[in-house]
């Protein structure tokens, strides 16, 4: 049986970041198994981030062609060839695993890959399905998360695509129902509106992005329904049907019930962990009762020698960058236990819908349930010059501390948010105050002006 000083199972972000890490750390003495049971790069770069912004940032180029923005200036309006398209957006995706993934693992002789599922058989060895055992000293899982199906009658009866299948997708529907409010449904769903599918949504709580702001949520939702999107908050698909090559839907909202007709449907419900079916029971490692698994701060799990990151965790969050930062923190700690920790006080979030949102620290209803008030403020894109200029719509909201003045929380709904929130990361994790935002020079015109 070989022994390795850590063994990793997982190929995604959190995995790589970690081996990458440790080798570092270590000068490439550390002997490293990865253990990979799906295509190297995880979620993010095979069926999350790459595909999706690719299909996003095509969307916008098609829809811009066709929608005069300047008097004076007309669109031309591109050509579609959706099959096309999706072809060229798996190549890019192909690249992609292969330079950032792939061909990295070439730079670290320390670092040995073996294709397969790995199980623990006790809490210092694992076996994998290719019929190897191995021994470690520590070990890291990484396994990340795959959609969550809901248990909707006639869904079984019928093809329908998750956030993980979409990108196989070579048809473009005619009518998509889009069942779910959250990030990753919205930033397809308005592509797919924006390419010529008519999408309707339904949203079983009573709006989108329901854990954003509410100004948030209600600025965007009245954008995509100017697009044309359908959206149906406070709604449930209580079954599934086909008929001929038609697809329905019935769906219970307050003003009764509904029949809904569509090509194509897309089940973006959330996220379950990666971590059954690989012997967790024999390793001593504790997970919620929603299968994802119990870390502390140090990325330790209640095994010892034992550690998580990524998407398998119980986090506020599933990112990209923080999984990459979870497992150089988990890590850190195996070769020097103690040496870091994670802080989820300042991470931004993204959903890059168009316009973007971005968010990060904490809520107006989380600082009023902490100090029973909040210094709120909230500005229209309005009134910031570039947004004038370009036609940009949406909001910005600080959230302030009422007692000193600090800058708790930062919400956006606007043109290329992404680009600026970590402006406002850095306000939150460094302590900076209103004032503080006022007194920083902000460039003329830029959407980034609508902080100050």
């Amino acid at each position: 049986m070989n022994r390795y000083g850590l063994v990793i199972i997982g190929g995604g972000a959190a995995a790589f970041s970690a081996a990458i890490k440790a080798s570092e750390l270590t000068e490439n003495k550390l002997s490293i198994l990865m253990i990979s049971a799906g295509k190297l790069g995880g979620t993010c770069v095979n069926v999350g981030c790459v595909p999706s912004k690719y299909l996003i940032e095509a969307a916008k180029h098609y829809h811009s062609s066709h929608t005069p923005l300047f008097d004076g200036v007309t669109p031309k309006g591109a050509d579609l060839d959706f099959g096309k398209l999706m072809e060229s957006l798996r190549r890019f995706v192909d690249v992609m695993r292969g330079e950032k993934y792939a061909d990295v693992l070439k730079h670290y002789p320390n670092v040995e890959l073996i294709e397969g599922r790995g199980s623990f058989t006790s809490p210092h060895t694992i076996a994998v399905e290719t019929g190897d055992e191995v021994e470690f000293e520590k070990a890291l899982i990484a396994t990340g998360s795959r959609p969550a199906i809901p248990n909707i009658p006639g869904l079984e009866k019928i093809r329908y695509y998750t956030t993980d299948t979409i990108w196989d997708m070579d048809t473009l529907p005619e009518n998509t129902l889009l069942v779910g409010g959250g990030a990753v449904g919205l930033e397809i769903g308005q592509a797919m509106q924006r390419l010529g599918s008519q999408v309707t949504l339904v949203e079983v709580l009573d709006r989108i992005l329901p854990n954003m702001e509410s100004e948030i949520s209600s600025t965007l939702s009245k954008i995509l329904a100017d697009e044309g999107m359908r959206i149906m908050t406070k709604a449930r698909v209580v079954e599934f049907s086909r008929h001929g090559d038609l697809g329905q839907a019935e769906i219970v909202t307050n003003e009764g019930r509904q029949t809904i007709e569509f090509d194509a449907v897309l089940i973006a419900t959330g996220r379950k962990p990666n971590t059954d079916r690989m012997g967790l029971e024999k390793s001593s490692v504790a997970v919620d009762n929603r299968g994802f698994i119990k870390v502390d701060e140090t990325m330790r799990t209640s095994s010892p020698n034992i550690y998580a990151a990524g998407d398998c965790i119980a986090k506020p969050l599933m990112l990209e960058t923080l999984s990459a930062r979870e497992g150089v923190v988990a890590v850190s700690n195996i070769v020097e236990e103690g040496s870091a920790a994670m802080d989820y006080g300042a991470v931004p979030l993204v959903v890059f819908t168009e316009p973007q949102v971005a968010s990060v620290g904490l809520t107006e209803r989380e600082v009023v349930k902490r100090f029973g008030a909040c210094s709120c403020r909230v500005v229209s894109l309005k009134n910031v010059a570039k947004a004038r200029m370009t036609g940009g719509r949406g909001l910005a909201k600080l959230v302030i501390n009422p007692n000193d003045g600090r800058v708790l929380g930062v919400h956006i709904v606007s043109p290329n948010a992404a680009e600026y929130i970590t402006e406002a990361a850095l306000y939150i994790k460094y302590g900076k105050t209103l004032i503080d935002i006022v007194d920083t020079i902000h460039v003329f015109p830029t959407y980034a002006e609508a902080l100050k």
